[in-house]
Order: C-alpha cells, then structure tokens, then sequence
C-alpha cells in the first residue's frame, strides 16, 4: 500500500469516477486505474463494482475509505511539521475558496502572500462555501473562504469581510424607476438566487419569510456572475454583493430590507494548523483592518 494508491482511491470514491479522479489529480484515467488495481491487489480485495460508468464503493471500499482519509491526512500533517522545521516558511497551503471570494477578495492576498512567502506551493479550489467545509472536515484543505453560515465543532469560523448584499435589477425591470420598492412588490416578480441549500439563499428567504411572503424563483445557479448576467438582461430581480455592481445593473431602494453576508475563514478546531496557514490567517486579519 502506498500513498498514491491511497489518495487515487480517495478520489474516485470522493468524485464517484474515474475520469473525474483523473481531472482533480492531474493523471490520465489509466495511470488512476493502475493505482487502484495495485492497492486493490495489495490489499487482496475489490475496492469498487465498475457499473458501466457507474463507480460504486464494495463492502471493503467502506471500510477504507474513512481509515484512508485520516492516513492522507496524517500524513499531510507530518509533511507540513518536517516543512516547518525550516526558519522559512514552506510546504503545501490547501485553500478551499467560493468562487466570489476567489475572484473578488482573494487575488491582492494571493500576491502579498506569496511575496511574503515565496516556498509555499499554494493549492486553491474554487467550489461552494457548502463544499469548502467539507474539504477541512475531511482533511483535504486546512483553510476554507467562504460565505460564512451556521458552523458546529470540530469547525471554528473567523469573520474576516462584512458583505452587504443589494437588491438589483435590469435598468429597464418594471421596477427600476420606483423611488421605492416594498417586499411584496419583489414577490410579485421573479428572482433568481443560488441554491436554496446555500447561506445566501437562506438569508433572503428569511426575510421575505418574516413578512410572511415567497419568492417567486425562477431559477437558482450557484454562480453569481450567470446571477448577474440572468438579472441584467431582465429575466428577474437578484441580489448581488457591493463588488458586484456596475452600470448593468440598478440597486433598488427596497424599505425596510438590510441584507448583509458575512466572508471569512473557517479551519478544523481540532488540527494543529501549518504556519503557512496561520501566516496567510494573519494577512487577512490585517486586510479586514
């Protein structure tokens, strides 16, 4: 049994494929399926029932998955502890960041950071904040930046950027030339928002709720710039966040309605963490000041 083995079985089980275990490692598909015939012949034991395409985990896949993730993750951490025997700080930073932040707060960080420390290999995935916690759970990223939502232990959670959302709409929407607007003039249009299983989503149903209203979805993505394209062509009303907004679009003054999100970082409470990651935890400390 070896390493590589191990973090191929991790993940096609955690990608449900080949092809796609072969895209998150940077591998071909038959280099992916000679690792998992060499752990499964190591092993003694059939790992996965090939389906057609479907890819399904055996009985003994179950069982080593989880025992695979904590040895990945343990030995993550004994790399990191050997790079951070160095004076300079070194090693692997894993970052699981949402797509928003990624594009709109991270990239002057990103260059600070490796300025300040240029033998950090920075790994960064771009996914939804739902997703990111789940990768520090699993031991996978050490830092998630994400839309910050109810968090539970073993996860720990730093506010870093308050994030006012506006209520926008096509220059042109029925709604655009109001001087004001109320709820239950946004109910009676269409909106369209992330995913309903999302912080953001949550918070604006929450408000309408409140008032004892419903939105009228016309469709969710988790994408906010195909949000924002879907808003500024006129097909609904969204709401966007302050780096967001530009001529395309036109705030609404909504009354009575202050939505705000909060970014931040959340890391796995009971992990020691790398100095790479309480280096890039300080700058953007310093940078919410």
């Amino acid at each position: 049994m070896d390493w590589a083995s191990l973090n191929a079985f991790v993940a096609v089980a955690d990608q449900g494929g080949f092809s796609a275990a072969a895209a998150q490692l940077h591998l071909t598909q038959p280099a992916v399926s000679k690792r998992i015939a060499l752990l499964e012949s190591s092993l003694g034991a059939r790992l996965f029932d090939r389906l057609g395409r479907q890819v399904v985990l055996t009985e003994a896949g179950r069982l080593l998955l989880p025992r695979a993730k904590q040895m990945l993750a343990e030995a993550d951490a004994a790399r990191r502890a050997i790079d951070d025997l160095d004076q300079d700080i070194g090693g692997r930073l894993s970052l699981a960041t949402s797509h928003h932040i990624g594009l709109h707060r991270l990239p002057p960080l990103l260059r600070r950071f490796s300025a300040l420390h240029p033998r950090v290999a920075l790994d960064l995935g771009f996914m939804d904040s739902e997703q990111a916690y789940t990768r520090v759970l699993q031991g996978s990223a050490e830092l998630a930046l994400t839309t910050l939502g109810p968090t539970q232990p073993p996860l720990h959670s730093t506010p870093i950027w308050d994030d006012p959302l506006h209520v926008v709409v096509a220059p042109d929407h029925p709604l655009a030339t109001r001087a004001k607007v109320t709820l239950a003039d946004l109910a009676a249009h269409p909106t369209v928002l992330p995913d309903a299983v999302t912080f953001t989503h949550t918070i604006v149903a929450d408000a309408f709720a409140r008032r004892g209203l419903s939105l009228q979805l016309r469709m969710t993505t988790n994408y906010l710039e195909t949000i924002k394209m879907l808003a500024a062509v006129g097909l609904a009303w969204t709401v966007l966040p302050q780096t967001m907004l530009d001529a395309q679009v036109r705030v609404l003054p909504v009354a009575g309605l202050k939505l705000t999100r909060q970014l931040g970082c959340t890391v796995h409470g009971g992990r020691t963490l790398s100095r790479a990651a309480q280096a890039f935890i300080a700058l953007l400390k310093a940078d919410a000041r």
